[in-house]
């Protein structure tokens, strides 16, 4: 099995491949968003100052995976943190540490940035991602309440 795994910064280039892998992100959380929002999140990483993006790679160098991430002040820490926002692996690329792969690269622009804090959430049924997550970081006892629509 290929345990070899990089990541490197989203480039336009990688819109295509983008695409299908966020197409998959979102099926998997069964979610779905109007393609302006899609867009809109492109356009944003391609930016690079509200919101950065890693690609996944195996390696013969094919993007297998994302991560995205943002940063932010907090009222706890003069730094701030980081926010890994979304992070998703191709299902027949997974156990190839390409997930633990862009979890360090986020770990690294959080460091190089000085941020106190990075953080993400997942849901309580994905028991496969959380076997990774415990071994990178640690379940926090916080949960999460959102506004009534």
């Amino acid at each position: 099995m290929t345990t070899l795994a990089r990541t490197r910064a989203l480039t336009a280039e990688d819109r295509p491949r983008w695409d299908q892998l966020w197409s998959q992100f979102l099926a998997f959380y069964q979610q779905t968003l109007p393609q302006s929002t899609t867009d809109l999140t492109w356009q944003r990483l391609m930016e690079g100052h509200e919101l950065w993006g890693l690609a996944g790679l195996d390696d013969t160098g094919r993007m297998v995976g994302f991560a995205h991430y943002q940063f932010h002040v907090s009222t706890w820490s003069p730094a701030g943190y980081c926010y890994l926002e979304d992070l998703f692996v191709d299902p027949q690329s997974r156990g190839r540490h390409v997930g633990r792969a862009l979890i360090e690269a986020v770990y690294r622009a959080a460091d190089e940035r000085g941020a106190t804090r990075v953080y993400w959430h997942t849901e309580n049924t994905n028991a496969r991602a959380q076997i990774l997550y415990n071994q990178v970081g640690y379940l926090t006892p916080f949960l999460q309440f959102r506004r009534r629509p």
